[in-house]
C-alpha cells in the first residue's frame, strides 16, 4: 500500500494517480473476485505503469533490477489475460532487497513450461519469470490461482532484527 504521507491524495506520481496505485496494490485474492473491470487496470501496459510508480517509491535505485520487476509484471499479467480467464487481482510488495509481484487469475490451471524453440513465437515468458525471480510460487484456490514471483531488487525496506 502506498504510505499516506508519500504523496497527496489525487497527486500524480510518474503520470499515475495514487488512486490507481491503491487499486493495484490492495486487491486481495478471494473467492468472490472477478476479472478487474472497475475502471482499473485492464492491460499489461497499465500494470507496468503502476509498477513504475511503485518502483519510484519502493526502489528508486532499482536500475536493471527494476527492469526485471517490470518484465515479470508484464509476463504474469499478460499470461493471466491470454491464458487464464483474466486478472482478478494484482499486488506489489517491497521487502528487504526484493519486490514481490502477485497476480491472481480466474483459472486453476498451473502455468506450463513450453519447449524453448526460437523458430516458434511465444513460450518464453514463463521461463523468463523463473529466471528473473528468486522464487516463484503458484497457489491454486477455489476462484483460480495466484502466481507470486519474488524478484531481487534493491528497495528502501530494511531487514527486521
Amino acid at each position: 500500500m502506498v504510505p499516506d504521507d508519500a504523496v497527496d491524495p489525487g497527486q500524480s506520481l510518474g503520470g499515475l494517480s495514487t488512486e490507481l496505485l491503491e487499486i493495484a496494490m490492495v486487491q486481495p485474492p478471494g473467492e468472490d473476485n472477478e476479472p478487474v473491470d472497475d475502471g482499473g487496470m485492464r492491460t499489461a501496459e497499465q500494470a507496468r505503469d503502476v509498477t513504475r510508480g511503485f518502483l519510484l517509491l519502493a526502489a528508486p535505485e532499482g536500475g536493471s533490477a527494476g527492469d526485471a520487476v517490470l518484465l515479470v509484471v508484464s509476463e504474469l499479467f499478460t499470461n493471466a489475460l491470454l491464458h487464464a480467464g483474466g486478472v482478478t487481482g494484482f499486488r506489489l510488495e517491497a521487502g528487504p532487497g526484493t519486490v514481490t509481484v502477485a497476480v491472481d487469475d480466474a483459472s486453476s490451471l498451473r502455468p506450463q513450461s513450453l519447449p524453448m524453440d526460437a523458430a516458434k513465437p511465444g513460450g518464453f515468458g514463463w521461463h523468463l519469470v523463473q529466471d528473473l525471480s528468486a522464487d516463484v510460487r503458484v497457489q491454486v484456490h477455489p476462484a483460480g490461482k495466484t502466481v507470486t514471483a519474488i524478484v531481487p531488487c534493491p528497495t528502501g525496506v530494511m531487514r527486521q532484527g
